[in-house]
């Protein structure tokens, strides 16, 4: 055997021509034996899970929402029937029934004047009108003037005297007096609120003997308190 290796050239002629296509062909066979016709029998191998396997299966849907309970009918009001004696009839009446005589309208309540009720007159309220309420008495003391009280219009001036001292002094200025007016006008009472001694007792003399308007409150008159200046000037 080794020495066909050796020398090819021994025994060559003696080899058929088809032997080497033939180890060819048997090689290729064998190879898709082993090989080829394993990978082609699919249907043998084990199917791999899908990957909807793994997921799990979805919820049912939620059951439909019962459906609305039916409104009840509205209740029926049945039409209250108004008696009127005084309506139109509505139908024809089978027979004309004369009319009851009406009450006289002097007819009234026994006892009473003209038909009318006991203690009122005819077209009148029953007791009468209400009196209008008396005034409010008028004040014992006197009010001073201001606000709703207006103040007085002097009727009657009297010009104080001079005193001759007071002009030998040389003395002039205003006297401020308080004078209390009664209710028919006239000075009841004064009272000096800024002095001047030489000139006091004049200012005094002549105010009460000036004269006012009467002061009203409520339509009554009242003695009023207010203040007066009497003024001294020397010639």
């Amino acid at each position: 055997m080794f020495g066909d290796v050796v020398d090819p050239s021994i025994k060559l002629g003696s080899q058929k021509w088809y032997t080497v296509p033939l180890s060819i062909v048997a090689h290729v066979a064998i190879f898709a034996a082993v090989i080829i016709i394993p990978l082609m029998a699919a249907d043998v191998l084990p199917t791999p899970p899908t990957m909807m396997a793994f997921v799990g299966a979805p919820p049912p849907p939620p059951p439909p929402p019962p459906p609305p309970p039916a409104a009840a009918p509205p209740p029926k009001v049945q039409p209250v029937p108004v008696s009127n004696p005084n309506a139109a009839p509505v139908e024809a009446p089978k027979e004309i029934v004369p009319e009851a005589p009406s009450v006289p309208s002097t007819a009234g309540v026994p006892g009473g004047v003209e038909g009318g009720i006991p203690g009122g007159t005819v077209g009148g309220v029953v007791g009468g009108l209400p009196e209008a309420p008396p005034p409010p008495p008028p004040p014992a003391a006197p009010v001073r003037v201001g606000g709703n009280i207006k103040t007085p219009t002097k009727t009657k001036d009297v010009k104080p005297i001079y005193p001759p001292i007071a002009q030998s002094a040389r003395v002039s200025g205003v006297v401020i007096i308080e004078a209390t007016i009664g209710a028919d006008g006239r000075v009841k009472d004064a009272k000096v609120l800024r002095s001047i001694p030489l000139l006091d007792q004049a200012a005094l003399d002549a105010v009460k003997q000036w004269a006012f308007t009467p002061t009203l409150l409520n339509g009554v008159p009242v003695p009023v308190i207010m203040t007066v200046t009497v003024n001294f000037t020397l010639q």
